[in-house]
């Protein structure tokens, strides 16, 4: 009988996506996405946008910085204090970010030249500050990876979409391959930063009226 118990009281590991895993992914993508719901990272989203190169390296960069940094102060919860835990956080983020900084200098030259200012200001971006604040503090380092995973990815596919449009409208163009004709109209708004206002604001229309999501 004895046997029997202990058996019992041993704790099913969880599976490494489990369901509520998928949904830590999930959620930002969607109904809690960083820009178009917690109205986050909006500054880079109207800067880096004109076009799609700079976008998906500046996508890539803050997934980088939050899942690294997610998983960083998620290993180092237990042993931060808390007085001083908002400086350890942004010691870590700054040094992800020279990181960044430096690939994009030694390997990707000319894109750093437009989205560097844009790298270095990721250390105060609300989205990673954010995520280090309301998760990795408080929980385990793969949930902490799976969380920036899914924020980054929910502010990579906005600013990706924003993009696509302003450089295809904009310009005629996506990566630079030009796709319209040169009889198109070109769309000069969409090539200022008045062009990603009116581009996040119909998806954000468009995404509340599909969910039914509501301002409280």
């Amino acid at each position: 009988m004895s046997e029997t118990a202990e058996v019992k009281e041993v704790k099913k590991s969880e599976e490494l996506l489990s369901k509520r895993r998928r949904g830590i992914v999930a959620d930002p993508l969607d109904d809690n996405n960083p820009i178009t719901v917690q109205v986050l990272g909006i500054c880079s989203a109207l800067a880096v946008t004109a076009k799609m190169e700079p976008s998906l390296v500046m996508s890539i960069a803050v997934m980088f910085v939050v899942v690294f940094s997610n998983l960083i102060i998620s290993l180092m919860r237990n042993l931060v204090p808390q007085r001083i835990r908002i400086i350890v956080q942004l010691g870590v983020i700054a040094t992800l970010v020279i990181v960044v900084d430096q690939v994009l200098k030694a390997y990707l030259y000319d894109v750093s030249k437009v989205v560097g200012v844009y790298v270095g200001l990721i250390i105060t971006n609300c989205i990673v500050m954010g995520r280090l604040e309301a998760f990795a503090m408080g929980n385990k380092p793969w949930d902490s990876v799976l969380d920036g995973l899914g924020s980054s990815l929910g502010y990579a596919w906005v600013i990706l979409a924003v993009a696509f449009f302003r450089e295809l409208l904009g310009s005629g163009a996506v990566f630079g391959v030009q796709v319209l004709p040169d009889a198109f109209p070109k769309v000069g708004l969409m090539t200022s930063p008045v062009g990603a206002f009116i581009i996040i604001g119909m998806i954000i229309w468009v995404q509340r009226w599909r969910n039914g999501y509501v301002e409280e």
